[in-house]
């Protein structure tokens, strides 16, 4: 159950009981900073570690491929600076 009823003599209460994320990330925090265990702590970062999730994976091929031209592109010096950019299109801006 998500809520409790609480009352007293003046009023009635829905009291929402399940901790919210902000809750439990503090309760979390404190849990970390007060263990010594190096083991456990270890295994706390590999989980945040495994759970990152790389960007690129998620990419549709065309744009990995535009992504790779360009560094391409840049590595054979065949690129604009920002400033040309800027100053091209700071009429539009």
């Amino acid at each position: 159950m998500d809520f409790e009823i609480r009352y007293d003599e003046f009023s009635v209460k829905f009291v929402n009981v399940r901790m919210s994320i902000l809750e439990q990330k503090i309760e979390l925090a404190k849990k970390v900073l007060e263990t010594d265990d190096l083991a456990l702590l270890e295994q706390i970062k590999s989980l945040f570690e495994v759970n990152q999730k790389d960007f690129w994976d998620d990419l549709p091929e065309h744009m990995k491929e535009s992504v790779k031209k360009g560094q391409q592109q840049a590595k054979d010096g065949v690129l604009t600076t920002h400033d040309e950019v800027m100053s091209k299109y700071q009429k539009y801006l």
